[in-house]
């Protein structure tokens, strides 16, 4: 009878890992649930804008790739939106490449207006944000997309 008592811990702790592997990947087996996040960055400098785009490129692997995601976008406004100008290549390329995996780049109109960014200053395929960029993430908040700000 002890060796059944000594394998009773084994196997509840075997059912425990087994229970937290699958809580671990359920939000990979939603298939039919895709993402909706809105990204904010605000915060001045380089590094910050690679944190943030690096955090997004983590977020899209973390949820099993783009095909995951419905809709994706990073709200730049402020001192950050300074970071997006005549941007250094390294910081081009992370942004390219969210951006070919659906991304969209919003640039708070208003923070244009107050640093005299023109549209031809913001990198390709900038989405500008006329109402500005807080009513934007609010407006994507009503539509049920999960507020980021790392």
């Amino acid at each position: 009878m002890k060796i059944v008592r000594g394998w009773v811990p084994v196997l509840v702790m075997a059912s425990v890992l087994v229970a937290l592997v699958q809580a671990d990947a359920a939000h990979l087996k939603e298939s039919a649930r895709k993402h909706k996040i809105v990204y904010q960055l605000d915060d001045a400098g380089i590094d910050k804008a690679k944190f943030v785009l690096g955090n997004i490129r983590n977020h899209i692997s973390g949820v099993g790739g783009s095909q995951n995601i419905e809709s994706l976008e990073l709200v730049v406004f402020g001192p950050a939106l300074k970071s997006f100008v005549q941007m250094e290549p390294a910081l081009l390329q992370m942004l390219d490449a969210l951006q070919l995996q659906g991304m969209t780049f919003g640039a708070c109109g208003n923070t244009m207006k107050n640093f005299s960014i023109t549209a031809e200053q913001l990198p390709p395929k900038s989405l500008i944000l006329p109402q500005g960029g807080v009513v934007r993430i609010m407006e994507l908040q009503e539509q049920g997309y999960i507020y980021m700000r790392p």
